[in-house]
């Protein structure tokens, strides 16, 4: 099985400290939150940490869309 990075690798690709955009928004605050599971990769594990301990996530669709992203770039 080929190398895959974790969720919150791929999302700390899409900081952007000036950008009002809700995935960077939601990438700028899980850089800070130090308990996210920095090496997970599935689905069901991020949304169930996050539904449960991310207060900064105005909405589950915004990491829904993140996460089909990342599927998207780690399919290749």
């Amino acid at each position: 099985m080929a190398y895959r990075e974790s969720f919150y690798r791929y999302l700390m690709t899409q900081r952007d400290p000036d950008s009002s955009n809700e995935i960077a928004q939601f990438a700028n605050n899980a850089q800070n939150d130090s308990t996210f599971p920095k090496q997970e990769q599935d689905y069901e594990k991020l949304s169930d940490y996050l539904e449960l301990n991310a207060s900064y996530l105005p909405s589950m669709t915004v990491f829904d869309e993140a996460y089909q992203m990342y599927k998207e770039k780690m399919s290749y």
